[in-house]
């Protein structure tokens, strides 16, 4: 969002490759390969072809969709690390390794029967 509260043009962009990527992800094989049947009709080219040029557009939406949404996890890891700042898993991985680690104490400070 810019500074007046409205989506930048950028962050609309993004949006709208991400939600024809997940529009791409929904369609089946079979469904892509009836598209590209209908498509190839259509224009008239070899349906072999087409079949193989939607794959590839379909392949490299998913790959894109993909990418896009591990870039917002990436900078924000950056950016955490550059603040000195740690993730919210971490702080729950060392509570927990604490926890086992005053188990193991008090088992060993127990007195043996």
């Amino acid at each position: 969002m810019d500074g007046n509260g409205t989506k930048s043009s950028e962050s609309h962009s993004l949006e709208q490759l991400i939600l024809a990527g997940l529009g791409w992800l929904s369609l089946t094989a079979e469904a892509a390969d009836d598209m590209a049947e209908d498509i190839a009709r259509r224009v008239g080219v070899e349906p072999g072809r087409m079949r193989e040029a939607v794959r590839a557009t379909f392949a490299s939406v998913r790959h894109d969709a993909e990418r896009a949404g591990t870039l917002p996890s990436e900078a924000s890891d950056k950016a955490l690390k550059r603040l000195g700042l740690v993730r919210r898993e971490e702080v729950d991985d060392l509570g927990l390794r604490l926890a086992q680690l005053e188990h193991r104490v008090r088992l060993l400070e127990k007195p043996e029967a």
